[in-house]
Order: structure tokens, then C-alpha cells, then sequence
């Protein structure tokens, strides 16, 4: 039987307001409430709400035979709680369902592994305390922001008792081997590693509507016999998306809600399919292999590197000087600097002041920036960088 896992990221970040050069010093709120506010309702009811919906009619009709897994950060929740609660509450019934499986991550989706390994292992303990508190589930498997794996990390997610990663199946570190195999990490044995696999992935996430794409228009019996065809070289399948590409970035005009209403139907009543969470690849696969990987791989452009949120100047001067503190604020016990340092340490702030922004492709449509340049994106994160740090 064919074992397919759904996979789908929930991040909203909390954007930062224009902060000017004359407000350090004086004034320490750096968020856009009304902004926030806006989006996250936009969101939810374009993508979050709808989508849920979906997923609970088909597991009231499909039963278990319906599962999925997904990760929600803490950012999103705590907008989620002061902006949505309806739509906090619509998540915590899909998943008391039992047919989502809930991954842990960092709490402020940050890439705090790259510079701080004990400010990371904060964030995830955060994170899964909250997950707990909110859902009432503990998280057996983890995804870092952005998929960000390397070797480095590896004892450390083990240490932190989670029993497998998912990360991107990117070529250049899977080389001849499939992505449809469980491997495990050769920095650490004991964790296994679950990979995405990025062409039928994106052929949902960027392809589906565009209507140039010589596959276009997309049905779900199409896409299950490209299903099919991956499985010729593998024993399990994950596929992954942000999880407002359905209704935002792919609109319901596009039909992406009936094809993926369509898509789960098929493969719950289908003998030969059979969807399955990552905890359970977990349990009924063994390691084909080994990954050995030293450098820093996210599932970002075609790279799949650091470059989208560290590629220049600006970001690496912002992201060394955020992390300049980092052992400071371990011991830091005020509870507004803790939630500040938290808060502005989220990827997107670093994002924003990529160049890769302008380039044409999936990338650009995905990460619209609310300033007129990086540069200015650059100044304004700096103005409230550089009053945080005034403040500590």
C-alpha cells in the first residue's frame, strides 16, 4: 500500500510598525496592532477557515482514514488569541480529532539554531509547553522553521526527546537516493529524518494555478498517477505546503479547494493509498540510509539554502547583532524584554530585507514585503533592534 503524509506550515508573523530614529529611547512598542489584526483576520477567513473545514467534513465522512500533520507557530497562535479566537477554536476541534498529528517547532519561528544553540532549545521547549497547553497534545516529531536542518543540530533535537525531523528532500543532499525512503541522520543515528518531496509539492504549492504550466489545469486523478510513478522508487511519500497557499496565494477561484477536497477523498477510498502522519512513518519504516548533512538546507528557492534570509549584507549585519545578546538574555527575567527578544527574532523580519524579493519566480510570490525596499526594511528593524538593545 502506498503511505502518503500531508505536511502544512501555520505562520503568521507579527509585523513590526514603522519605527523612526526619534521614537528609540522613547517609545518601546514596536508592533502594527492594526496591521496584525487585518491580517490574521484576512487570512482566516480566505485560507485558515476554509481549509479547516474542509479537512473536518472529510474526516467526519472518511474517518481515520483521513490524517494529516501539521505545525503552528507560537506567533500564530498568540495572534490567533488576541485577534481570532474563532479560528484558534476551529484548529483545536480539527485536531482534537485525532487524524492531525501537531509538530513541534521553534515558538517565534525563528533560525535561532543557526547562532545560539541554548536560545534554541528555549524557543522549542516554548513552544512545545504551549502546543500542550493549547491543543493538549505533546509533539513526537519536530520541523524546524523553514524545514532549516543541518548536522549540528541533530543531537540537539534528539536530546530534546523528539524522534524525527522533517526535512526538505533537496537534491543535493539526497543525490541518487529518493525522497519516498525514511533516512536517518548521520550526526545522530537515533533521529530519523522525514523528507519533503519538492517536485509534486510545488506542483501544488506554485503550479496549480498557473495557467501557462503546460500541466495546466491540474485534476486529482492526474496528479494521483504522478503519485503513483514516485512510488515506483520509494515506500513512503510526504508532500508539504504553507498552509495559506490554499485560499491566498493559490485563490478558491482557482479550484485549489475542490482539487484537494478531491485529492484526500481518492486517497482515503482507494485500496492501494493509505494517508499516514510522520510519527507513524516512524514506527513502520526502517532507515534506508544515512544523511550526511554539514551544510544548513531549508526548502526555499531553488538553493534550498540560507541565502533567501542570510544572502547579503544587511541580513547577516541584523542577524549578528540580534543574536549579539543572546547569552544575556538567557538570564533575562523581565518578562517584556523576554517577549520583545522573542518576538523580533521571527525569520520574516530577515526576509524582507532579501534581494531575491525582485527576482522573478515561486519565491517572489510567496513573501510580499510591507516595505518599499530591503534597505528600508533593513533601517527600520535596525531602529528597533538598536532600542532593544538601549533597553537591556
Amino acid at each position: 500500500m502506498n503511505k502518503v503524509c500531508f505536511y502544512f506550515q501555520v505562520h503568521q508573523p507579527l509585523q513590526l510598525r514603522r519605527y523612526r530614529f526619534f521614537d528609540m529611547g522613547i517609545n518601546h512598542n514596536y508592533y502594527d496592532d492594526y496591521l496584525n489584526k487585518l491580517a490574521i483576520r484576512r487570512i482566516a477567513e480566505k485560507s485558515y477557515l476554509p481549509m479547516n473545514n474542509l479537512l473536518m467534513e472529510l474526516i467526519k465522512i472518511h474517518g481515520d482514514k483521513i490524517k494529516i500533520c501539521m505545525s503552528i507557530s507560537g506567533t500564530t497562535i498568540e495572534q490567533l488569541k488576541w485577534y481570532a479566537p474563532d479560528v484558534l477554536k476551529s484548529f483545536k476541534k480539527l485536531i482534537k480529532t485525532g487524524n492531525v498529528e501537531l509538530l513541534s517547532e521553534t515558538y517565534n519561528h525563528s533560525f535561532s539554531a543557526l547562532a545560539d544553540v541554548e536560545t534554541f532549545k528555549q524557543q522549542v521547549i516554548k513552544q512545545h509547553k504551549l502546543l500542550e497547553e493549547t491543543f493538549e497534545v505533546s509533539p513526537e516529531v519536530f520541523c524546524n522553521t523553514e524545514l532549516l536542518f543541518f548536522d549540528d543540530i541533530a543531537d540537539v533535537i534528539s536530546e530534546l526527546s523528539y524522534k524525527a525531523c522533517l526535512i526538505e528532500g533537496a537534491r543535493h543532499v539526497l543525490g541518487w537516493r529518493s525522497s519516498e525512503y525514511l533516512y536517518s541522520s548521520a550526526a545522530n543515528q537515533t533521529l530519523k529524518l522525514i523528507t519533503r518531496n519538492v517536485s509534486l509539492s510545488d506542483d501544488i504549492e506554485y503550479r496549480f494555478g498557473n495557467t501557462a504550466w503546460d500541466q495546466w489545469p491540474l485534476t486529482a486523478e492526474k496528479y494521483l498517477t504522478w503519485v503513483d510513478k514516485a512510488f515506483e522508487k520509494g515506500e513512503c511519500l510526504t508532500l508539504g505546503f504553507d498552509y495559506e497557499n490554499f485560499g491566498e496565494y493559490q485563490i478558491a477561484n482557482t479550484g485549489i479547494f475542490d482539487f484537494m477536497k478531491e485529492l484526500l477523498r481518492l486517497l482515503a477510498v482507494k485500496d492501494e493509498y493509505e494517508l499516514i502522519t510522520p510519527s507513524e512513518i516512524v514506527k513502520e519504516f526502517k532507515p534506508a540510509a544515512q544523511l550526511h548533512i554539514p551544510h544548513p538546507i531549508t526548502w526555499a528557492g531553488d538553493e534550498k539554502d540560507m541565502s533567501t534570509w542570510l544572502g547579503n549584507e544587511l541580513q547577516e549585519d541584523a542577524f549578528k547583532n540580534l543574536y549579539s545578546v543572546s547569552n544575556k538574555m538567557l538570564n533575562c527575567e523581565s518578562r517584556e524584554l523576554i517577549k520583545d527578544y522573542d518576538l523580533i527574532q521571527s525569520s520574516d523580519n530577515f526576509i524582507y530585507m532579501s534581494t531575491k524579493l525582485f527576482s522573478k519566480g515561486s519565491f517572489a510570490r510567496h513573501y510580499v514585503s510591507p516595505y518599499d525596499s530591503p534597505y528600508n526594511a533593513y533601517i527600520n528593524y535596525m531602529n528597533v533592534l538598536s532600542d532593544f538593545l538601549m533597553r537591556i
